[in-house]
């Protein structure tokens, strides 16, 4: 897990030295991808607590939700129809699905040392 999040964090940092800038036409397919990315991630944070992450599962779910995206941005600009809204309630109803179980895991494992604790009188 400190793997990961030294890489993230090594990521973001380049990413922002950079200097890159994307032309104003693609940033609805960038926000998506991100977004899409972002659910993915928060998803393996959540499999990886559980201790049920399996990486070719994030890798495969984290590049297709991306792509998924995307190509959704791009069927709506198409059809002149404004899809980046469903994109945006199903990638972040799943994200705020994602962070509600990480707090209850993280909530209920509280618990259990707590009611240890007192069962072993400490």
């Amino acid at each position: 897990m400190l793997i990961a999040l030294i890489g993230l964090v090594i990521g973001i940092v380049l990413g922002m030295m950079s200097g890159m800038v994307f032309p104003v036409g693609f940033s609805a397919y960038v926000a998506m991808g991100i977004l899409a990315c972002m659910d993915s991630l928060l998803g393996g944070i959540y499999a990886n607590m559980r201790q049920e992450f399996r990486g070719k599962v994030f890798a495969t779910g984290f590049v297709t939700n991306a792509a998924l995206a995307v190509v959704l941005i791009w069927l709506g600009n198409q059809l002149s129809i404004d899809l980046s809204i469903a994109a945006i309630v199903v990638y972040g109803s799943r994200m705020f699905n994602n962070c509600s179980n990480i707090r209850h895991l993280l909530l209920n494992r509280n618990e259990e040392k707590t009611v240890l604790g007192e069962e072993n009188g400490l």
